[in-house]
């Protein structure tokens, strides 16, 4: 398992309703929700924030057709936006996005165009279905379990393990559920073990080092 970003992206939000502040690889953003929701408006909603994702994408996906073709297309634009309805006792969005020309584009092109535009990786990934997972850090007192050799100690917290895969997805030479000492500290070098489990995020996993206990 790999993740499409190198550095996820960071939200935190304080008491000032309803302000998000969106950190990303390249700078910071505010999110908010509309006056009517109790917001103040000052930076786009999450459905927005939905909807530019996909159109974008959509943008994106369309200038790299374009230009890989060499037709000469200077300008496009789409309106997005999205619906909810009820099916057989089930809420599904569906979103509706309209690509639109400012120049002159032949009935051929537009065809074509809308083709390469389903094929938007954004509106791939939300049309195979998308699961969300919600994992929360703990530290208290539980049963530990220690893996160790003469230069470190991986401790596993059972209780606290939320499955998030990604110690023996990312990690595979080290940790292996399929075995009952499912962790292995000489499978990597110390530093990158440390590494992999500071991306622990229900604080199942930790590590120490003895010869520098502090670091």
């Amino acid at each position: 398992m790999e993740y499409i970003l190198d550095k996820p992206l960071h939200g935190t939000i304080g008491t000032e309703k309803y302000q998000c502040t969106i950190e990303w690889r390249n700078g910071k953003f505010i999110s908010d929700e509309p006056v009517k929701a109790g917001g103040k408006e000052l930076g786009p909603d999450p459905n927005t924030l939905l909807l530019s994702s996909i159109a974008s994408c959509t943008l994106i996906t369309l200038r790299m057709y374009i230009d890989r073709k060499g037709w000469i297309i200077p300008e496009i634009a789409v309106n997005a936006n999205s619906y909810l309805e009820t099916i057989e006792g089930k809420k599904r969005c569906t979103i509706d996005q309209d690509v639109l020309f400012k120049s002159p584009v032949t009935d051929e092109q537009k065809i074509r165009l809308q083709e390469i535009a389903a094929q938007c990786p954004i509106s791939k990934i939300l049309e195979n279905g998308i699961k969300v997972r919600t994992f929360v850090f703990r530290d208290t007192d539980t049963k530990v379990i220690h893996y160790s050799n003469e230069e470190i100690s991986v401790v596993w917290r059972p209780e606290f393990c939320q499955h998030s895969t990604r110690c023996w997805t990312q990690l595979p030479e080290v940790f292996d559920p399929k075995i009952k000492k499912w962790i292995n500290p000489d499978g990597a070098p110390a530093e990158r073990i440390d590494q992999q489990i500071r991306k622990c995020p229900s604080g199942a996993l930790s590590f120490i080092n003895k010869k520098n206990p502090g670091s």
